[in-house]
């Protein structure tokens, strides 16, 4: 090796650096479910257009997350060796899948709500496999939920595009951001028709360094979560309240009929009522004939 060949290593050296410190820091990492990759998938061609539904109350309710997307990346740690994914592991989506349940819990036109297992729900299973959950479960209507995370670990803007049945949504972010979508579409099954859905987002600045890379992005993903479920939580409960009403005062959306000894819910006249507005007949038309 040559004497100016070695004056030289340090400036290399140097180089060499910057560019595996730039190749880290520039990094994105996604991890997606998506409702329409489920229920719609490019092999199975030509769909069933959705008919008239017809709810049965009270509905028996189930809730499940989509199964994950195959594309999903990887971030490598160049200092620590270790590969990282933003994954929602199965106890989470459990507490998560809880916490949706919980606000189907109560409602009048409710009376049954299950938690069904991802592992059920066959990538690409379309309406056949939610058929077979029917049956499994003996439920009405299903809450499917999905969702989107992005992770950005360099500087300039993201765009995070997730295409839903009813549109797509865009959220940008800069530096050590983790975008989340999550997404919670109401299907009545037989029908294939939808009933109503309710978004959540969220996006959280981290302050991850090259060393402690993957374990900050893990954290950011966990809370990411959290926030975007919370504010999905929220917009479901108003979209529940928007869907009873709507069905109360638009008839033809939907054919509501009640299951034997149900009488509540959905607008309709219980027993109660009836018995009082007779009494109140009746207690009008004595007043009526005593002023005779």
């Amino acid at each position: 090796m040559s004497i100016s060949t070695i004056k030289q290593l340090p400036f290399l050296l140097s180089i060499l650096v910057l560019l595996v410190l730039s190749s880290c820091a520039s990094q994105t990492i996604s991890n997606k479910s998506s409702v329409m990759e489920y229920l719609y998938p490019e092999t199975k061609g030509d769909y069933e257009a959705p008919s008239l539904p017809h709810l049965m109350l009270p509905l028996r309710v189930g809730v499940a997350f989509v199964p994950e997307s195959k594309n999903k990346s990887y971030v490598h740690n160049f200092w620590t060796g270790r590969s990282y994914s933003s994954s929602l592991t199965e106890a989470k989506k459990n507490e998560l899948l809880n916490n949706v349940a919980s606000h189907f819990k109560g409602l009048d036109f409710v009376g049954s709500i299950e938690v069904i297992p991802t592992t059920y729900l066959t990538p690409g299973g379309g309406f056949s496999n939610l058929s077979q959950i029917q049956t499994m479960y003996g439920i009405d209507v299903i809450a499917l939920v999905s969702y989107d995370q992005v992770q950005f670990t360099d500087e300039g803007v993201l765009s995070l595009s997730y295409w839903t049945v009813v549109g797509a949504y865009l959220v940008s972010g800069e530096k050590n951001d983790t975008n989340t979508l999550m997404d919670t579409v109401v299907y009545d099954i037989s029908s294939k028709a939808m009933l109503f859905r309710a978004p959540g987002v969220s996006q959280v600045s981290g302050k991850a360094t090259p060393i402690n890379l993957s374990e900050e992005l893990r954290l950011d993903s966990v809370q990411g979560f959290e926030v975007a479920a919370e504010n999905m939580v929220k917009n479901l409960k108003h979209q529940l309240s928007v869907f009873k009403a709507s069905i109360k005062n638009n008839p033809k959306q939907a054919t509501v009929t009640h299951r034997e000894g149900y009488s509540g819910g959905g607008g309709a006249v219980g027993i109660f009522e009836i018995t009082m507005l007779f009494l109140m007949l009746i207690i009008s038309f004595k007043r009526k004939l005593s002023a005779i």
